[in-house]
């Protein structure tokens, strides 16, 4: 059986796994489903049509599938995921979908959320990202893998964060940051590309050169957004192919 504190709040119609834990005065509701190892600290409220993969942990105060802070909606029955080994540190929120976008929150694997981070409606996290102390992200954002968002950075509705980014401490960000890019300031711009990270991810000095060159490529040589486009496709470098996906898609447009 979970292990609940007597004090905790869980709905009976929550299904919760054998080895789960719920710590003293939690709030878990009937909409809830969490997997194997999963822990939910003291205080924490998960609520809403919520599912939760296996090995999370969620900390105390953290709030997770509550009603989307959206005045278009109505009590419609939307959704929140997470996937596995994802940490959610104190205070946190993550909210649930709407019905007029996706109608779910989507959390990938291994992410961690620091204390005062938002995700709002709608959001599609991938996988091992990090968002520092009240880092916030508006609704309807997408954010790629390895990403990483610092403190007090802000995302704009609507959105993309590329894979491997790197948002630079209190950066407000309006438009779209390709993978690989550094972005900083008010609004954020551009910054050079987050070498470190890839280093500490096994990138080859001979991979992070061509990301640079492909950061020269489209931020300076003075091209317009489809030259650049068209110079990164003809070197066709296969590690720069998420850059080149993330550009075909029409969006906010790109940090300049």
């Amino acid at each position: 059986m979970p292990r609940i504190h007597p004090t905790a709040l869980v709905d009976p119609q929550a299904e919760l796994a054998a080895d789960v834990e719920v710590g003293p005065f939690a709030v878990i509701g009937p909409g809830v489903r969490a997997g194997a190892g999963t822990r939910i600290g003291p205080h924490a409220v998960v609520t809403g049509c919520t599912v939760i993969g296996e090995r999370n942990r969620i900390f105390q105060f953290a709030s997770v599938g509550e009603v989307p802070q959206d005045r278009k909606y109505g009590g419609e029955a939307t959704r929140t995921v997470l996937g596995d080994d994802n940490v959610v540190r104190e205070f946190a929120s993550i909210h649930a979908g709407t019905a007029q976008d996706r109608g779910e929150t989507t959390i990938g694997n291994g992410n961690l959320f620091l204390a005062y981070t938002h995700v709002a409606h709608d959001c599609v996290i991938g996988n091992h990202g990090t968002f520092s102390n009240n880092a916030q992200l508006a609704g309807h954002v997408q954010v790629g893998d390895y990403a990483t968002l610092g403190g007090f950075a802000g995302v704009h509705q609507f959105c993309r964060v590329g894979a491997h980014a790197m948002i630079a401490a209190g950066a407000i960000v309006l438009q779209d940051v390709p993978p690989f890019v550094t972005a900083a300031g008010h609004p954020a711009k551009p910054a050079g590309t987050n070498n470190e990270g890839l280093r500490r991810r096994g990138f080859s000095a001979d991979d992070i050169a061509t990301v640079r060159r492909a950061y020269r490529t489209l931020y300076r040589e003075g091209l317009s957004l489809e030259a650049a486009r068209a110079a990164l496709a003809a070197e066709a470098a296969p590690v720069t192919a998420p850059l080149r996906a993330f550009l075909e898609v029409s969006g906010r447009g790109i940090v300049r």
